[in-house]
């Protein structure tokens, strides 16, 4: 197995870590994919929370004559920078997407599943650079939107998953807990999901979905669609202390429960910043003597919720994968 040296510089590290990969090389290739999928979903609602989804009015260029941001006469030069920066940070997701699969590949022994897992990561940058361009041909419409966020959770899955397996052996799954905690922990993955989901639904009603001109989703009040989300959010606590409990009772791993532990602190900080944030919104409702120090720090807890659901995503994983062991297949004996 190549192993990279450390008495080179960091630039010579860095292509050897994808050019001559290691195992712990490319896992750490994975993790970074984890972290840059998890932070453009900051940035993004960074682009939100300034209503400068429509800061570059068109797509691929910024405007329509110039691929940077000019000036323009109904845009102003802040919010296109906002979204402007957004858009390059994409490329910066590709390149560790690239990365990771050119090390994927170059891994020896190769591992097919791997390579795959690997090449998920480019194609759906590109998907979501796609995605992007139609959420602003559509004018941010809340469908595009929810969508474009919710291809981001899809590639931090994938990119965590190759984490896990390019930490695993290729021999058959040995799953270290009973069935009650096993068909509990899909149950609460499940859940999750359906709270990425709803909250996005949330983000399309109320005030934050990007610009002050784009569409609002309508099928439902915001303050119904709110309660949905907390309702689920309430579900996944309920189910994380069930876990706990199976697990006291069925002799669990420690890393199990601890992965437990980590989701259930998360859940819990994100119901705080959910709850400050809606009762701050309710005060908001008709009242205009609200100081803009309360409207900033509302404004500010939305950012931190939408960023905090990449958090719990990836803690909601961690409880998965963190249930069972893959051992290296065994080697054919030499025939004597």
């Amino acid at each position: 197995m190549t192993t990279v040296d450390k008495s080179k510089n960091p630039l010579a590290r860095a292509r050897d870590a994808v050019w001559n990969p290691s195992t712990a090389s490319l896992r750490l290739l994975a993790l970074a994919a984890v972290v840059v999928n998890a932070g453009i979903i900051l940035t993004g609602g960074v682009v939100r929370l300034t209503s400068s989804g429509l800061g570059c009015p068109t797509w691929p260029k910024c405007t329509g004559e110039s691929l940077v941001p000019s000036a323009h006469p109904s845009h102003s030069l802040f919010n296109m920078l906002i979204e402007f920066g957004n858009r390059m940070l994409t490329f910066l997701v590709l390149a560790v997407a690239v990365s990771v699969f050119v090390a994927a590949r170059r891994l020896r022994p190769q591992r097919r599943e791997l390579v795959v897992l690997a090449l998920l990561q480019p194609l759906g940058v590109l998907l979501q650079a796609g995605i992007g361009g139609i959420t602003v041909l559509t004018k941010l419409n809340p469908s595009t939107v929810s969508i474009h966020y919710l291809c981001s959770s899809a590639l931090i899955f994938a990119a965590f998953l190759l984490y896990v397996r390019v930490g695993e052996g290729d021999g058959p799954v040995r799953v270290l807990v009973a069935p009650p905690v096993r068909g509990a922990t899909r149950l609460l993955t499940a859940t999750v999901v359906a709270v990425l989901i709803v909250g996005t639904l949330v983000t399309g009603t109320g005030p934050h979905a990007g610009d002050s001109a784009a569409d609002r989703l309508t099928f439902m009040h915001l303050h119904d669609i709110t309660r949905i989300h907390s309702f689920l959010a309430w579900a996944t606590v309920v189910l994380a202390v069930v876990l706990l409990v199976l697990m006291a009772r069925t002799g669990a791993p420690a890393r199990t429960r601890r992965a437990v532990h980590l989701f259930l602190g998360a859940v819990l900080l994100q119901g705080v910043i959910g709850y400050a944030q809606f009762f701050l919104l309710e005060s908001f409702d008709g009242n205009t003597d609200l100081s803009t120090t309360a409207v900033d720090v509302q404004t500010a807890l939305v950012g931190v919720h939408l960023f905090g659901s990449a958090i719990l995503w990836i803690a909601a994983l961690h409880v998965l994968f963190s249930q069972r062991v893959r051992a290296e297949v065994p080697a054919a004996p030499v025939a004597g």
